[in-house]
């Protein structure tokens, strides 16, 4: 499913950086741990000088000096390899992982209606979306876009630009909304997918938190409201993915699967899909969280 080098330039260009502060800050601290080392290089001399006012003997100052000056260096390096790792998740491997996600929905043409979670930019929303289009579907695909603040996801009308710029804007609809109470019936979707967003869910409680992790699974349980009998749902998300399997298991989801490792945002991310039960006779409160730390969320 790899996308042509040539293309790249232009998938760039229409998605652009949702979260550019990131790559920008560790690029810009490695411009300015460069600059440190080079002066560690150029003026080591004078540099060596004035560690020996602080350590006895020339040769402790001269370790020290190049001790200083190498590990400046190591520090410029993995600040610009995690820029542009950054850089490349999210847009290019984004981009790869959409493309993973729809291959593995068997037949879209009998694809009504699907919900991507967390939409951002639109790279998985108008991917689904020109699944639709390629297969002569009549389907529509609602991109849920988070109204939290804490979320910094780009306007519905931005997304919709993209979805305009790929030429599949008939195929596409945002909708705004809690990801924690989608704002749809149960049974509605055919398929749900979501692309690095979960786990974006219940930061604000604090990452590793039993809370956060409480917010994680009612988004899942959501998903699983929403989502027809019978219905495919497919997650691509970083760190916590075997913890969402763990939890489609005790909900009694079918054929839950999880991919190999794959690096994303300098953390390990996987797909994880499952298909609901055709007969499947739970309710809500059934599918619910059931966390001693809910009453915090």
């Amino acid at each position: 499913m790899g996308k042509p080098r040539s293309d790249w330039g232009q998938i760039y260009a229409i998605y652009g950086l949702e979260d550019w502060q990131t790559p920008l800050f560790l690029f810009v601290n490695g411009v300015g741990f460069s600059v440190l080392s080079l002066l560690f290089l150029l003026y080591f001399e004078p540099i060596c000088f004035l560690f020996q006012q602080f350590l006895h003997g020339s040769a402790a100052a001269r370790f020290a000096a190049g001790f200083t000056g190498s590990v400046t260096a190591l520090t410029a390096v993995c600040l610009f390899v995690s820029a542009g790792h950054f850089f490349y998740s999210a847009v290019a491997l984004h981009w790869e992982m959409s493309q993973r996600i729809v291959s593995s929905i068997p037949d879209w043409s009998a694809v009504k209606y699907a919900l991507d979670l967390g939409c951002g930019r639109g790279v998985l929303l108008n991917a689904v979306a020109m699944q639709l289009k390629k297969s002569g579907s009549s389907g529509r695909v609602v991109g849920l876009s988070p109204t939290r603040a804490h979320f910094h996801g780009p306007a519905p009308a931005r997304t919709l630009e993209t979805a305009r710029i790929e030429g599949v804007q008939e195929y596409v609809t945002c909708r705004p909304g809690d990801p924690r109470r989608l704002p749809f019936s149960d049974g509605y979707f055919d398929v749900v997918v979501s692309a690095a967003f979960v786990h974006r869910v219940g930061k604000e409680f604090g990452e590793k938190t039993a809370a956060a992790a409480a917010e994680r699974m009612r988004v899942l349980s959501e998903a699983v409201r929403v989502l027809k009998p019978g219905g495919v749902g497919v997650f691509w998300d970083v760190v916590h993915a075997p913890e969402y399997a763990r939890r489609l298991s005790e909900m009694k989801m079918e054929e839950v699967e999880v991919s190999e490792r794959v690096t994303a945002f300098m953390a390990g991310s996987h797909i994880v899909s499952f298909r609901k039960p055709r007969h499947h006779t739970g309710t809500v409160a059934e599918v619910s969280v059931d966390w001693k730390f809910s009453n915090l969320c």
